[in-house]
């Protein structure tokens, strides 16, 4: 749910089953923000997704920050709660980016703690998601998709699969995407969003339509994991409601045709 489309939302209360938004975006402790999401809790399930914790950052990790993450999730009581497998910061400074940690026993080990920090701060199961990247950061002992699986093992935690972020790396890092989905459990919700083409890379910059090798990889998921909530990201170049809801649809017609269910 993006601030543009507040107005929007609002009155036409679509016919969705929960909405997500970033938690960052509501950490203060008023405002309109705050009172726009608080109507829609009224009618919707809310999942809150983080983008800002860095589970992965050895000598940055926030605690202030995780203190107001546990204040809104208190207030709002979400669905779900999520955060990326990633670091961005050090002792002195944040880097305001997702960047990839490598799958090594150490770094396992390291977000192994932390998740196990904010699942005792927030008093629930979180959702930990993988990420795109443009490097590999080397020092790897296993695959991501092992890694993620591990980290779901140790901490009771689930795991948020970015569709589309697979299919990234495995064009950028040359990581098989089926490969990693085979190795992974505990999935307990699904995004999906557009990326760019520069060059010979591509850049999960959620600023396009999802991509028709995303959809076929989104339904090899659907046919490991079962009917997982499905959302649709969109960040950049925001185009208006409709847009989202036809791409939201999509989704839900690939759930329906599978799982004969209402979405």
């Amino acid at each position: 749910m993006r601030a543009r489309h507040y107005h929007d939302f609002l009155g036409a209360r679509p016919a969705l089953g929960w909405v997500e938004v970033h938690s960052e975006n509501y950490f203060g402790a008023g405002g309109y923000d705050r009172h726009v999401l608080e109507r829609v809790r009224t009618a919707y399930e809310v999942s809150l997704h983080g983008v800002g914790l860095g589970l992965g950052s050895a000598h940055g990790f926030g605690a202030a920050h995780l203190e107001k993450l546990a204040k809104l999730v208190a207030w709002i009581d979400p669905v779900l709660v999520s955060e990326h497998l990633s670091w961005g910061a050090t002792a002195s400074r944040h880097l305001n980016d997702l960047l990839p940690l490598p799958c090594s026993t150490e770094a396992l080990a390291l977000v192994a703690g932390r998740v196990e920090v904010v699942q005792d701060a927030l008093r629930r199961r979180i959702l930990v998601e993988n990420i795109s990247a443009y490097v590999d950061p080397g020092g790897n002992e296993m695959q991501e998709g092992e890694f993620l699986a591990e980290l779901a093992r140790r901490t009771g935690c689930g795991l948020l699969l970015d569709v589309n972020n697979l299919y990234v790396n495995q064009h950028n890092l040359g990581r098989d995407a089926l490969t990693q989905l085979a190795a992974l459990h505990s999935v307990a919700e699904i995004h999906l969003a557009g990326h760019l083409r520069r060059g010979g890379m591509l850049i999960d910059h959620h600023g396009d339509r999802v991509a028709d090798a995303v959809w076929r990889l989104y339904e090899a998921a659907l046919e490991r994991f079962g009917p997982v909530p499905t959302l649709i990201e969109w960040d950049t170049d925001i185009p208006a409601l409709e847009v989202l809801l036809e791409e939201a649809a999509k989704a839900e017609e690939r759930l329906k045709a599978r799982y004969a269910f209402s979405a």
